[in-house]
């Protein structure tokens, strides 16, 4: 088991760059290697060595912010590397070096706790963070192995100035086995416990780990697979809105390739996605191909009787919307976007400016009793539903150490109720999606079944499968679609259509 790679840096670790610091000051003497009240008495000093390469410390302080504030990696990272003026290679470093680390916290703190002799949450939170980030450099990247202790050794010594011969003496002993070895010592056995096999190799939570295996029918070996793929650092997807660039014509302008199966996708092969002159000017957004094809399918789907009143009932943060919007906009439609959230709310406004998109500020589950959401009214409905997000872990990489199975009954509670109220805006013979990213059956199957079990009307299941790209593989028997980053590298997104009759 190895974790992603990055470019080679030259002289990695050997001279670090930013965050300097003068060491071996006495009281009395200035910075300048002179007294407060005389002369140099010290004679000629060579420069500081640095403490922290400005790479390694912008990593350290996001994982800190993540583990302390209860803060987003994806939303933190990028103003801290702003702030710290890097770009390029560095800043490509920074983001592997988080992002890595987070993905592998599990595996790494039970390496972290055996190296130590200890708990690893026995160890003091700020010198806690460094191992990890640590460990992730030894066991995980090109770094050479003597970079990466001596480099963590001086981070510990700013955070945590007392543990640096512990943290010296744990780094040690963590480079005496590549990651594979310590698997083979700390992890169950693969033949008696599956379960805890793959958790401890693949650093996910038992229960995910089980969740996954249930939804692929009990395989675990691609279940091994879904968790390799869950550690790899996700493509950067756009979405070409259709009727304002051809996604070919995207493609060429930002040196990207059209996607596998949406016909909107185009694949970036990296850089920063809210640059590009495309996304800025509204003719494309960043979104996973699998959201595409969900939102397309919805569209797609033959529908008797009118067709103009489309409805996304869960919109935030837009990008659905968004597509659903330009596709609107090329076929005489309308969509009511309605987010409960007034942040979301505002995002949703941006995401579909210029298209022929209306954004309600209110709750979904109000069909029927807010006026500008009437029952029976919409053609075609979709439920993006709030859910555990286990579909997109590789892209937020703490969920995986947050979420908790008592976050179901709520969230499938609520999904029911969203879903319910979606069947009763569509109109007779009118559809509905109901799409999640997360492939837990208690979210997907279960909460469908139960769902149109309850709503007190008639509803059908259309299959999905056709409604998606011909020649897609892996779409299962229908009519519900599960698409999976190691099966079509996407998120692990969910659909399934109801007709109301």
């Amino acid at each position: 088991m190895t974790g992603p790679s990055r470019p080679d840096r030259p002289a990695e670790g050997d001279r670090p760059r930013g965050y300097a610091r003068e060491r071996g000051d006495r009281p009395g003497a200035d910075r300048r290697g002179g007294d407060r009240f005389g002369g140099d008495r010290r004679g000629p000093r060579r420069p500081a060595r640095p403490a922290v390469d400005l790479p390694r410390q912008v990593a350290y302080e996001a994982i800190a912010a993540v583990h302390r504030d209860d803060a987003y990696a994806n939303l933190v990272l990028p103003a801290m590397l702003r702030e710290a003026g890097l770009s390029g290679r560095d800043a490509a470093f920074a983001t592997e070096l988080t992002y890595g680390t987070l993905r592998h916290t599990g595996t790494l703190d039970a390496i972290v706790t055996d190296a130590a002799g200890r708990d690893v949450q026995r160890i003091d939170p700020p010198v806690r963070d460094a191992l990890r980030l640590g460990a992730y450099q030894i066991l995980h990247t090109r770094v050479p192995a003597h970079a990466a202790v001596s480099s963590t050794v001086d981070l510990v010594r700013s955070v945590g100035p007392g543990a640096t011969g512990f943290a010296n003496a744990v780094l040690r002993e963590i480079t005496s086995r590549d990651a594979d070895a310590w698997v083979a010592k700390l992890a169950p056995a693969e033949e008696t416990d599956p379960v805890g096999h793959l958790s401890l190799a693949y650093s996910h939570p038992q229960w995910i780990v089980r969740s996954f295996a249930e939804a692929l029918g009990g395989d675990m070996g691609e279940t091994a697979r879904l968790l390799i793929e869950d550690n790899e650092r996700p493509p950067v997807h756009l979405c070409a809105r259709p009727g304002l660039v051809d996604p070919v014509a995207l493609a060429d302008e930002v040196g990207g390739a059209p996607g596998a199966f949406s016909p909107y996708a185009v694949y970036l092969p990296g850089g920063a996605p809210g640059d590009l002159r495309a996304v800025a000017d509204g003719r494309a957004h960043v979104q996973d191909e699998g959201s595409q094809l969900v939102a397309d399918a919805l569209a797609a789907a033959p529908l008797d009787g009118p067709d103009g009143r489309w409805l996304d009932l869960c919109a935030g943060p837009g990008g659905k919307s968004g597509l659903l919007g330009a596709l609107a906009a090329t076929r005489g439609a309308r969509l009511t976007a309605v987010e409960v959230a007034e942040h979301r709310a505002r995002l949703v406004e941006q995401a579909t400016r210029g298209l022929p998109v209306t954004v309600l500020h209110t709750d979904g589950r109000d069909v029927g009793s807010d006026p500008k959401l009437p029952e029976g009214h919409f053609d075609r409905v979709l439920v993006d539903a709030p859910c555990t997000g286990l579909g997109a872990l590789r892209r937020r990489p703490e969920a995986r150490w947050r979420r908790q199975p008592s976050d179901l009954p709520p969230l499938t509670r609520l999904q029911r109720e969203l879903l319910t109220a979606a069947l009763r805006a569509a109109r007779p013979g009118g559809l509905v999606a109901y799409v999640t990213c997360s492939p837990h059956v208690v979210e997907t199957h279960v909460t469908v079944t139960e769902a149109a079990r309850r709503c007190g009307f008639a509803v059908d299941f259309v299959d999905a499968r056709p409604m998606l790209p011909a020649g897609m593989p892996g779409l299962g028997d229908g009519p519900t679609v599960q698409l999976w980053p190691h099966r079509h590298g996407t998120d692990a997104m969910f659909l399934a259509l109801l007709r109301r009759n």
